[in-house]
C-alpha cells in the first residue's frame, strides 16, 4: 500500500539549501524528504529507483538546468509533479517551464516554512502554487509579449537589433546579411520608430526588457 505521507525528493546545486530545507520540512508528519542530490544527473537515476510525489528543482544549476531537468522527469516520470525553486522567477523562464514542463508550482528561494509546507500539500492535492512575486514577473512577461506583438518587430529587425547589441556597423551589418547599408539604415530608422527609442543604449536596454536578446 502506497504511504498516505507526501514523498518528496529536492535537487540543488548548493548542499547548504538542501539541508536548509530539510531542517525547514522535519518533523512534519505529511511529508517525507525520500532523496536529495546535487545534480539533475543523480536525481534521475534516484527516481528510476524511489517513489516520489514530488520534486523541488533548483533552476540555476551548472551541467543540466533545472528547465532541462523538468523536460526530462515530464518525459520520464509523468507521475511526479514538479515545484521550482530559484532566487528570481523570472518570467519567460516560469513562462517556458509551464508550456514545456507542466510544472505545478514555483517558489522564491526567500519563502517561508508555512509556505512551502501550503505550496507542496497544494500541488499533492492536485493544485497549483506559484509565488506572488512569480505571479506578477508572468504578468509582467506576458505584458510585454502582448506589448512586442502591438510594435510588431519583423524578424529581421531582430536580427538587425542583435547584430546592433554586438556593436555591428551599417556596413557589417549588410554584409553579415547580404543586404545594402541603405536597407539596414532603412531597417533602423522603422526600428528606433517601433520601439519608441532614439538612441541605441535606449534600444539595447529595450531589446533587453523585452527578451530580444
Amino acid at each position: 500500500m502506497k504511504s498516505s505521507k507526501i514523498n518528496i525528493a529536492i535537487v540543488d546545486d548548493h548542499q547548504i539549501v538542501i539541508d536548509g530545507i530539510t531542517s525547514l520540512l522535519e518533523g512534519n508528519h505529511n511529508i517525507h524528504i525520500v532523496a536529495t542530490a546535487t545534480s539533475g544527473f543523480d536525481i534521475l537515476e534516484i527516481l528510476k529507483k524511489n517513489d516520489v510525489d514530488i520534486l523541488l528543482t533548483d533552476i540555476a544549476m551548472p551541467a543540466m538546468s533545472g528547465q532541462d531537468l523538468a523536460k526530462q522527469v515530464k518525459a520520464n516520470f509523468p507521475a511526479i509533479k514538479i515545484l521550482a525553486l530559484s532566487m528570481s522567477g523570472q518570467g519567460h523562464i516560469v513562462n517556458a517551464m509551464i508550456e514545456e514542463s507542466e510544472i505545478s508550482g514555483y517558489v522564491l528561494k526567500n519563502i517561508g516554512k508555512e509556505e512551502l509546507i501550503h505550496a507542496i500539500e497544494k500541488i499533492a492535492n492536485g493544485g497549483i502554487y506559484f509565488s506572488e512575486e512569480v505571479l506578477n514577473e508572468l504578468q509582467r512577461f506576458s505584458n510585454m509579449q502582448k506589448e512586442n506583438e502591438t510594435i510588431n518587430l519583423t524578424s529581421r529587425e531582430i536580427e538587425i537589433i542583435k547584430l546592433i547589441e554586438k556593436e555591428y556597423s551599417n556596413k557589417e551589418i549588410a554584409n553579415q546579411l547580404f543586404i545594402s547599408e541603405r536597407t539596414v539604415e532603412t531597417h533602423r530608422k522603422n526600428i528606433f520608430r517601433k520601439t519608441d527609442t532614439n538612441s541605441v543604449i535606449g534600444l539595447i536596454k529595450y531589446a533587453y526588457e523585452h527578451k530580444l536578446i
